[in-house]
């Protein structure tokens, strides 16, 4: 092999992060589904001489505890992004993100017009951009579905925040106008999951460099002149 050729390991990802996005994208995943079951019916439990089934209302543990997971997701990432040594890689993506000249580099290396820029940090310019949109779109979902748990249980954990959720619930505009931005905030994440999925294909092919390969075993393999 050429001296071009020859690609180092480097260890992108640590075991927190992947585990953490893998476990965010099937509560995701699970939530998107009960959760369009439970703002339009879309099936009936099979006859039985039991008076109640409560289909209905497993379906709405069901996401809510996928809701919570979420939520334990969304915290723990938070928490490595702050504190976690090797996410610190992270945090030089903002190097990047600012950088006016990195920004037309990347946007060339999309349209073919170019190579890839070299980055300081883990993600370029429109990955930041657009992690840092999807993480507030996560905020916000987490949020408004904690303001309509409070509203169902109102002791325990939802009589603990519910003072809490009532302002939220102000600041929205009132309870339908919560239940509308919960659903504006699925769709946004729908387009995102797609787009994201493309663009992470997109990388891995082009660029030849394990991209995808990395959110598993957590090992990116870059050039040598990319390396130093």
């Amino acid at each position: 092999m050429t001296k071009e050729m020859k690609r180092y390991g480097v260890y992108e990802f640590s075991i927190g992060l992947r585990l953490t996005h893998w476990i965010r994208a099937v509560s995701i995943a699970f939530l998107i589904f009960s959760g369009y079951y439970i703002s339009y019916v879309f099936m009936s439990p099979e006859i039985s001489s039991e008076p109640t089934l409560f289909m209905n209302a497993k379906w709405r543990m069901a996401h809510q505890i996928a809701g919570f997971v979420l939520i334990g997701c969304l915290i723990f990432k938070i928490y490595l992004f702050l504190f976690d040594k090797h996410s610190r890689k992270e945090w030089m993506s903002i190097l990047d993100f600012i950088n006016p000249i990195v920004w037309i580099k990347q946007i060339k290396y999309y349209l073919f017009m170019g190579e890839h820029p070299h980055l300081k940090g883990v993600y370029n310019p429109l990955q930041f951009a657009s992690y840092l949109f999807f993480y507030a779109i996560l905020v916000l979902i987490c949020l408004t579905g904690l303001v309509l748990y409070a509203h169902v249980y109102h002791e325990g954990f939802g009589g603990l925040i519910y003072e809490s959720m009532r302002g939220f619930e102000a600041m929205m505009g009132g309870l339908a106008n919560v239940r509308t931005i919960h659903r504006i905030c699925m769709w946004i994440i729908m387009v995102f999951v797609v787009i994201h999925v493309y663009m992470a294909i997109f990388n891995a092919v082009k660029g030849k460099d394990g991209a995808m390969d990395a959110i598993i075993s957590g090992y990116k393999y870059v050039k040598e002149d990319a390396k130093h």
